[in-house]
């Protein structure tokens, strides 16, 4: 079995990234320490002879309806029993109880480790990105006055590039129409977009609902003076969008299709998503590259003196296409075209910092969240060793994201990961949960670890392909790996937390607004989803060791961020101020 483990001491940044960068990058850097007051302690709490567990079913949510439910439909007798049998609630994860805008913005995996990482919630992408256009602020940064005044000074072309859809996971197309009303007004003449089709965050066959009106709102504001044009695009598992180094060759193929425009080509996105449907068959989020070209040339390659505005505002798949016009180093892929043009020198921006360790990009036109006082650093200042663990999908989450969007370890912090196979989740639905579990065993059984965290992925990525059955048999792959792993945690005299950071897997049929009721195809078959839920997450209180010396607190609202609190006092500590309240008493 491969293993990357990754100790305390370690710069880890030197040998793999928990967020897709690879190789090294900058000077060395020691591991992380912030002189935060360490946590006090409760006399009254017993105490574990072994770790405190946090389990985290990514993409498991809790749903009454059992159509579609692949979570409701899967045999897992060890799930069932802890639902049944130990202490539950279930926890908000999605909209304002994880800093989204509204209560109708799904939660993700990123915002979801954040809170409960750092016990806190605080404005996230969409929110920030939100703030900065309403208020003008975004246009005032030097980043965006960079962008505008390279393409005056050179005559040049402005691109964007990004996820096309209102998901509000890793984008929103109305920040993208901001931005290009913003150039319009700036006198900046000529701008290309460069779409990425989503199926994934929204309907999986939804491409056409968004290019459409998009191209009506193109023409509306187009004119002599300005010229606007999407210039290529492709699904996002398809191009461009890799996270975590997990296959560079999409980066590749979306960096041929976009920059120097190597594709098939097309009189326009709409006939290339028509076309590719009735060909390839396949849903939007796996829609080959193609170019949009006019007179046998595409319309909008990027070149020297231009400039590039990547517009996601989440970080994990925006990593890796930053590090492709950024690094001066590269090494991935040749960036010249197949003819011998060279890669452009372009400027560059994201419309976030990506990474505020290594500060990727360099350039960004809307500052992140700054979380301090995490779970990580408070457990790493009061001596509590950590354990992190997953395969590569979701390891930057348990990583990255739960200390605060972080790319350094605490002192005391051991990460272990699992590297992902490259396939479809689809056709591997038991992804690595096996070798995960038994990585976590042998480490558990070191008694090195206070505290673990451990993410199965499997309701997640399966989740997302659509399909019911996989993502049944992805349910029943986690929950064989209970059964394994639950009797190791008692005879090390130890407790679990078992939830989750959102829902998917919980609905993979499109539900019909009016209705209630999943939605169909014309053919009479159910419209799969690919996208989160809604839907509250589960909680449970897995202890064999201490049962009956605590009770549930009636936490108001409970959600993901008074995680951290819980943990704390599981662990014998007061939770500090700052932190959610906890979900237990003694």
């Amino acid at each position: 079995m491969s293993v990357r483990l990754h100790r305390r001491g370690e710069d880890f940044y030197q040998r793999r990234s928990a967020i897709g960068l690879y190789g090294t990058r900058g000077p060395k850097r020691p591991a992380v320490r912030y002189l935060y007051p360490m946590l006090k302690k409760i006399s009254s709490a017993p105490s574990y002879n072994g770790p405190v567990v946090q389990i985290i079913l990514d993409g498991v949510g809790i749903s009454p309806r059992v159509e579609g439910n692949a979570v409701a439909q899967a045999n897992k007798p060890i799930l069932d029993r802890l639902l049944r049998d130990y202490p539950y609630l279930e926890l908000c994860a999605h909209g304002k109880a994880v800093g989204l805008p509204s209560d109708e913005d799904m939660g993700n995996s990123e915002v979801g480790h954040n809170a409960i990482g750092s016990g806190q919630v605080v404005d996230q992408g969409a929110m920030l990105v939100n703030q900065a256009i309403e208020s003008g602020k975004i246009y005032e940064r030097d980043a965006w006055k960079e962008i505008a005044g390279n393409v005056r000074d050179h005559k040049s072309t402005l691109h964007f590039l990004g996820l096309f859809s209102d998901g509000n996971v890793h984008s929103h197309i109305n920040h993208l129409k901001a931005l290009i009303l913003r150039a319009k007004q700036e006198n900046l003449g000529t701008v290309r977009v460069h779409i990425l089709l989503d199926g994934r965050d929204v309907g999986e066959t939804s491409a056409l609902d968004y290019v459409l009106p998009f191209e009506k709102f193109l023409a509306d504001i187009r004119s002599p003076e300005f010229d606007v044009k999407i210039a290529s695009g492709g699904g996002r598992m398809k191009l461009t969008m890799d996270r975590y180094e997990a296959d560079w060759g999409m980066v590749q193929r979306g960096w041929k299709i976009h920059v120097h425009g190597e594709g098939r080509h097309f009189a326009s996105a709409a006939e290339a998503i028509e076309t590719f449907r009735g060909e390839a068959k396949v849903i939007d989020q796996d829609l080959p590259g193609f170019v949009v070209a006019e007179n046998g040339m595409p319309v909008g390659p990027i070149r020297d003196h231009d400039s590039v505005v990547f517009f996601n505002f989440r970080g994990d798949r925006a990593i890796e296409i930053s590090r492709a016009f950024e690094d001066l180093d590269f090494k991935y892929f040749d960036r010249n075209s197949a003819s011998g043009v060279h890669a452009p020198k372009v400027l560059y921006a994201g419309m976030l910092e990506y990474d505020g360790d290594l500060h990727i990009p360099a350039r960004y036109l809307v500052s992140p969240p700054e979380i301090r006082n995490t779970m990580g650093e408070a457990f790493s200042e009061s001596g509590i060793t950590q354990l992190a663990i997953s395969e590569t999908q979701k390891y930057g989450h348990v990583t990255y994201f739960w200390n605060g969007n972080r790319s350094n370890k605490f002192d005391g912090e051991t990460w272990i990961e699992i590297p992902s196979d490259r396939v479809s989740f689809d056709e591997r639905p038991w992804m690595k949960a096996a070798e995960i579990t038994d990585a976590l065993i042998a480490e558990l059984r070191t008694g090195t670890h206070r505290a673990a965290r451990v993410n199965y992925a499997n309701g997640d990525m399966v989740g997302h392909t659509g399909s019911l059955r996989a993502a049944t048999m992805a349910m029943e792959a986690v929950d064989l790996c209970l059964a394994r792993l639950l009797p190791v945690i008692d005879q090390l005299g130890g407790m679990a937390v078992i939830t989750a950071d959102h829902g998917n897997a919980d609905e993979m049929f499109e539900i019909d607004k009016k209705s209630g009721l999943p939605s169909k195809n014309k053919d009479g078959s159910f419209k799969a989803k690919t996208s989160h839920t809604l839907n509250p997450v589960p909680c449970i209180f897995y202890d064999n060791t201490h049962k009956g010396k605590y009770s549930l607190a009636g936490t108001p609202k409970p959600g993901l961020a008074n995680l951290a609190a819980t943990t704390a006092n599981l662990l014998g500590f007061e939770a500090p101020d700052y932190w959610h309240s906890s979900l237990i008493k003694y």
